[in-house]
């Protein structure tokens, strides 16, 4: 900030909770505020107004403070290339797609940028790789990836987001998507040929299809 560089810090939590002990923004923003007397802080959450957001983005935007303190509201559409540093407070809460799409918000401009992520000494295997995938790489497509391979798939039919939703018999979607997309194209291909369901040579397809498919799927009461 002696630079004139901004600051991203992220919290995990608006207020103190009973249930958990994970860092939280309004302490968090008034224990900064004394730490950094000489700087000005905004801050930015989902209870504030959009008005009072907006307001308090543009002065961060503007220059006018140097400090933003914030949830994940900020994770898509702030642009700040003069911000050059973010820290993650307990980052071992956040999901691999969300610590990416956080991280998105710095190296903007020209200068070298920072993502500091503050977590737990003990950490859960599984929240190690999440990390350490963090720290290995930027390429979201290989960090995707890897979150479909931690998380699983979810349920493309229902509501449930994570883990294996539905059995595939032969392949496995995290591992296997090679093959899930070849399939895929050759259903592509069967479904332009005979986009009625009419030839002789697909029936059996169809048959099998309707066997594996005995209720039909409401999808807006999905989404």
């Amino acid at each position: 900030m002696n630079l004139g560089r901004q600051v991203y810090i992220v919290y995990p939590l608006i207020e103190e909770s009973e249930k958990t002990d994970l860092k939280n923004l309004e302490e968090g923003y008034a224990a900064l505020t004394e730490i950094f007397p000489e700087y000005k802080l905004s801050k930015i959450h989902g209870r504030m107004k959009s008005k009072e957001k907006e307001a308090e983005m543009a002065r961060f935007a503007n220059g006018e403070t140097q400090i933003l303190v914030a949830t994940t509201v900020i994770e898509v559409g702030v642009n700040v290339p003069n911000a050059s540093v973010m820290v993650i407070l307990d980052a071992q809460r956040f999901g691999l797609s969300q610590l990416h799409q956080l991280r998105g918000r710095v190296g903007r401009g020209a200068d070298q940028s920072y993502c500091i992520l503050v977590t737990n000494r003990a950490l859960s295997a599984e929240t190690r790789k999440r990390i350490d995938i963090m720290c290995e790489t930027n390429d979201g497509f290989r960090i995707a990836e890897a979150d479909l391979k931690l998380r699983g798939p979810g349920d493309l039919e229902g509501t449930q987001q994570s883990g294996m939703a539905f059995d595939l018999k032969i392949a496995n979607i995290a591992r296997d998507g090679a093959l899930v997309q070849l399939a895929r194209d050759e259903a592509q291909k069967i479904i332009e040929r005979d986009p009625n369901c009419n030839l002789p040579e697909h029936a059996m397809l169809w048959n099998r299809l309707k066997e594996l498919r005995k209720t039909n799927i409401d999808w807006a009461a999905i989404s």
